[in-house]
């Protein structure tokens, strides 16, 4: 279903951003598409193995340092807490100068993060070398998200976000325990953890090579103006090849010869946070705080959970897999309801689904057997619930703070990965899988509350609101002058 694209000729460029839509919406999906998803979904899905590599380590670091789970925790505390931080300055900087600079930047922090965290002799240089990671892999998924929103037609763009979470929370999350597994028994011993950081450096630089063919989106193009520019992006969209000498196509986008200076636009982060833009980023950040806090803290506790139920390191890593199946399955599903299916709805029957599953964990599974399926299910539910936040959220911002609201709105769901395992981690110590599950049933019963607050923006023009405050500001003005 392909929605409305709003023109007005009051507007400025109104009718330029109609004709983008337009543009996106007949190229369609191209290889060159392709090329750039697969890219970032290579850098996504080693940021999702980073992220659960407190998770994986965590064990070992407990045995041989010493650790309790409190300090395990600590050190996703400040992982999550970098990332926010990483976030928040990317969508500043990716709106001012564009979304292509901070992708290498990001890429490249994230590696050296890596290598301090190999290299680490104690807990303190590791929650240094943590927060440098963290900051990086903050900054990648929140400009990641952001780009395939405005590269993709109005149809494929909930499917292309999507699948930017099918990478990292899906296909990462499923693979992480397989990864740890894999990396442990070939570098046996003591040491195995620093080689799994090691490990974590490689594909993060081959990402960052090349990444360097992703071009600039066209709709922050031509919020600067750069009519051209934006033209001559969609002009290799089209084609097919993003390498290459520049094809010459049709002019997609009218140029009327009045070009302003990029410097004069302005960009006013801030107004996230002022008026009917406001009424969106509050109760999103209710929702995204509810559902990453859940999924970060089940990610780093269940490993160090399942050992404290007698299992071994090797079977606990291998009953999360299990579980992260659940994972990948919810990120598809997300994908596909992306092209299909109303955000709001997707979130609402995903997060009570989600909340039923965490009290099943919590007060009915007293097998193993039922730990797993269930927690299988939670899994699916919670990536579900994930990835359409990814897709709903760059779609409720105009393009000129589209990658700050985006951002933001990931930063509280990291700051929540940074904070609410602290919680987790006291609940299990005094009232055990109960306490853990209890919590995290209730923060879905308030996600489903604060997401029935939001509009809808399945089928709508992602500068939609951008119009429509125009418009009515247009509106205003014209009753104010009669």
């Amino acid at each position: 279903m392909a929605g409305p694209t709003l023109s007005s000729p009051d507007l400025p460029h109104s009718s330029r951003v109609a004709e983008l839509d337009g543009a996106l919406d007949k190229i369609g999906v191209t290889r060159s598409h392709h090329t750039i998803i697969f890219l970032i979904l290579i850098g996504c899905l080693f940021d999702a193995f980073e992220q659960n590599a407190i998770g994986l380590v965590g064990p070992l670091l407990k045995q041989q340092w010493g650790l309790s789970a409190t300090d395990i925790g600590l050190l996703n505390t400040v992982t999550f807490a970098s990332a926010a931080i990483g976030r928040i300055v990317s969508g500043l900087v990716a709106d001012r100068y564009g979304r292509r600079v901070m992708l290498s930047l990001d890429l490249l922090l994230f590696t050296l993060g890596a290598g301090i965290c190999a290299l680490a002799p104690d807990l303190t240089v590791m929650a240094v070398g943590r927060a440098i990671v963290g900051f990086g892999l903050g900054g990648e998924i929140a400009i990641a998200v952001t780009m395939l929103a405005e590269f993709c037609s109005s149809k494929f763009r909930g499917t292309a976000v999507g699948l930017v979470n099918v990478g990292a929370g899906g296909m990462g999350n499923f693979l992480a325990p397989a990864f740890g597994l894999l990396v442990f028994t070939l570098f046996p011993g003591e040491n195995s953890w620093r080689w799994l950081f090691f490990c974590l450096m490689l594909p993060a630089l081959l990402g960052a090579f090349y990444r360097r063919y992703i071009p600039e989106t066209p709709r922050f193009l031509l919020s600067r103006n750069q009519v051209a520019q934006a033209n001559a992006v969609l002009a290799r969209l089209a084609s097919g090849k993003l390498s290459g000498p520049a094809p010459q196509g049709r002019e997609w986008i009218s140029d009327d010869g009045r070009h302003e200076h990029a410097a004069s636009v302005k960009v006013r982060s801030m107004e996230i946070f002022q008026g009917p833009l406001a009424r969106r980023t509050l109760p999103l950040c209710i929702a995204i705080w509810m559902t990453y806090g859940a999924q970060i803290s089940v990610l780093t506790l269940m490993p160090t959970i399942l050992v404290s139920l007698g299992y071994t390191i090797s079977k606990s890593l291998l009953f999360t897999m299990v579980m992260q199946s659940g994972s990948l399955l919810g990120a598809i599903a997300a994908s596909v309801f992306g092209f299909h299916l109303p955000r709001k709805r997707v979130l609402t029957v995903g997060a009570i689904c989600a909340c039923l599953a965490a009290l099943a964990i919590g007060f009915l599974a007293k097998s193993i057997v039922l730990i797993l399926a269930a927690g299988a299910v939670f899994q699916f539910f919670v990536l579900l619930l994930n990835t359409t936040i990814w897709i709903f959220a760059p779609e409720l911002y105009p393009t000129r703070v589209r990658a700050f609201g985006t951002a933001f709105i990931l930063a509280t769901g990291t700051a929540a990965g940074a904070f609410m395992p602290l919680v987790a981690g006291r609940l299990f110590d005094a009232f055990g899988l109960a306490g853990v599950f209890g919590m995290i049933a209730v923060m879905y019963g308030i996600f489903t509350v604060a997401i029935r607050t939001m509009p809808e923006t399945y089928g709508k023009s992602p500068d939609a609101p951008l119009e429509e405050a125009a418009s009515q500001a247009v509106v205003q003005a014209a009753v104010a002058r009669s």
